[in-house]
């Protein structure tokens, strides 16, 4: 792949509205297709703001009429705010682009940033982002067992009502798989757009007024939570362009097989 350049667009007091950004992107999209630039990853924090991917139903978004921004990138509905690190890679691949590929190295690297600060992540089968794993059913304290569970057997149960029991951010609580970063993309001409959101430190009960991701039965999670330690956007922020660029440039990307 080609050299991996670093754009920072704002973090903390100068986080950058989601509506900006995604103008920025299209800018940026447009200029990498005409190989005026080379490939970029946009790093920054937004303003709190939920976006919905296109596969999103209307009841995984906010009951209370909070405003959702309708995004072209793939994947469902999900929450951007203060303490979480964004990454828009805006890459040339081959064509026809293998888009699983390119989702997995990208979780490649967020795996390997949350190894460094001490935390063991993993993916889930079926599942796009990075995961910290739950402890199996039988083993989960005060947890609730899959056989009882009504997020999954009950269709008109609806954990947006149902208080913190059923919280996304309590998951941790629950010993349940819960996602540290989410992941959702959109390929045009060869070239992706959008990318990755990582928690580092954020107010995670942002999720709780949604179905983050379309998710009954797991929740959201971050470093800051996970490791009992104040871990900022800042202190995140190198270590994910070390490992961002490594594996980047490691890669060899081919064609998707037709």
């Amino acid at each position: 792949m080609s050299e991996l350049q670093f754009v920072h667009l704002g973090f903390g007091a100068d986080a950058v509205e989601y509506g900006e950004a995604w103008q920025r992107q299209r800018t940026v999209h447009a200029a990498r297709f005409a190989d005026e630039i080379p490939d970029t990853c946009l790093l920054l924090e937004h303003p709190a703001v939920y976006t919905a991917g296109r596969r999103t139903a209307d009841s995984e978004r906010p009951l209370d009429g909070t405003p959702v921004v309708d995004v072209d990138r793939g994947g469902k509905i999900t929450w951007h705010g203060p303490g979480q690190l964004v990454g828009y890679p805006i890459l040339k691949l081959p064509r026809p682009v293998d888009v699983v590929a390119h989702v997995r190295r990208l979780e490649d690297a967020l795996i390997l940033t949350a190894a460094e600060f001490g935390l063991e992540t993993s993916r889930v089968e079926g599942r796009s982002g990075v995961w910290v794993l739950g402890d199996p059913t039988e083993q989960r304290l005060g947890g609730l067992t899959l056989d009882f569970d009504p997020r999954l057997t009950d269709d008109e149960f609806d954990p947006r009502l149902n208080g913190p029991e059923y919280a996304p951010s309590n998951a941790g609580q629950r010993r349940e798989d819960r996602k540290l970063a989410a992941i959702g993309i959109r390929v045009a001409k060869g070239v992706t757009m959008h990318g990755f959101a990582l928690n580092c430190n954020p107010d995670t009960t942002s999720y709780d007024r949604i179905v983050p991701c379309g998710i009954r039965d797991a929740g959201v999670t971050s470093l800051s939570e996970e490791l009992g330690r104040d871990i900022g956007v800042t202190e995140v922020l190198p270590v994910v362009e070390k490992h961002l660029a490594a594996v980047l440039a490691g890669a060899e990307p081919l064609p998707r097989a037709v």
